[in-house]
């Protein structure tokens, strides 16, 4: 039966096989079909909400924990991928934790006819304007949705940041704009500059790539800088690693199991530390 084609069509046929094997892991970040299918299998309720300060609206994806207590506020903040899957994807996985997650689409707005993340064609449009964001609005977002969700009836009123890549480096200038953070989470982001770090009041908790020296050869230097402002500023260094190891290291593409095994190291420390608040 398979030697009835001719060898020609057979050849193409192989061909093309080969290409649909191949092409998920040739997929760009924003293609996330696997952080989606995680994200549609979780039991907790999940929302979009619109937050509206002045003149300007930030759509923001909130999942709430399955808990019968009041719950603090973690407000996450997005690589410089914008909004993906996948960041809605770890929102959920902090929720699960027993928290209240609310992760605003920073590109709100900014994208083509007004939209956000997902109105961009392509990832190299979002990591332009993701990195074109203005500072100014960016605070201004991150507080008006903090405030947005310590308003939740379910809310305890304590609230953390954690952002990943960029958003790390966000979370982190982030500590130094909000007064009433009871902890700041920076995943492989870059420190702020060091006349600003006197004024964080939350203790700072890193989490970096051993093989990711762009960032992580920045460790020294901020731990020098945060401890003559007398701040927490508690770092670890996740041996083997790459930059964005949350990511990677869930992505069924990843060669890296370092990547695997600091994702894994990282949530169980994660969860330990937010305890403490």
């Amino acid at each position: 039966m398979k030697n009835s084609l001719p060898r020609l069509a057979r050849t193409i046929l192989f061909l093309a096989a080969a290409v649909a094997l191949v092409a998920p892991a040739a997929a760009p970040a924003t293609a996330q079909d696997w952080a989606k299918a995680l994200l549609d299998k979780s039991p907790r309720h999940q929302e979009w909400v619109k937050v509206k300060y002045g003149t300007r609206t930030v759509d923001a994806f909130v999942v709430y924990p399955e808990v019968s207590h009041k719950a603090p506020v973690v407000l996450l903040i997005h690589e410089i991928f914008g909004l993906s899957d996948w960041a809605r994807s770890m929102a959920d996985d902090i929720a699960a934790m027993g928290y209240i997650v609310i992760a605003p689409d920073l590109l709100s707005g900014f994208g083509p006819n007004g939209g956000g993340t997902s109105a961009f064609p392509d990832q190299q449009s979002i990591i332009k304007a993701v990195s074109s964001l203005d500072p100014g609005t960016l605070t201004a977002d991150l507080n008006a949705t903090a405030d947005y969700a310590l308003k939740f009836p379910s809310a305890s009123g304590k609230l953390a940041v954690i952002g990943f890549c960029w958003g790390g480096g966000q979370s982190f200038r982030f500590a130094t704009q909000r007064k009433n953070l009871s902890a700041a989470f920076v995943f492989y982001g870059p420190p702020p500059p060091d006349d600003s770090l006197k004024t964080i009041a939350a203790p700072v908790y890193g989490f970096y790539a051993g093989n990711d020296a762009r960032i992580s050869s920045t460790v020294p230097d901020t731990k020098t800088a945060m401890a003559a402002a007398g701040k927490k500023y508690d770092p670890v260094i996740y041996d083997g690693a790459g930059h964005g190891f949350m990511r990677a290291g869930e992505d069924p593409t990843n060669t890296n199991p370092a990547s695997t095994t600091a994702r894994l190291q990282a949530l169980k420390r994660l969860e330990a530390l937010l305890k403490t608040m």
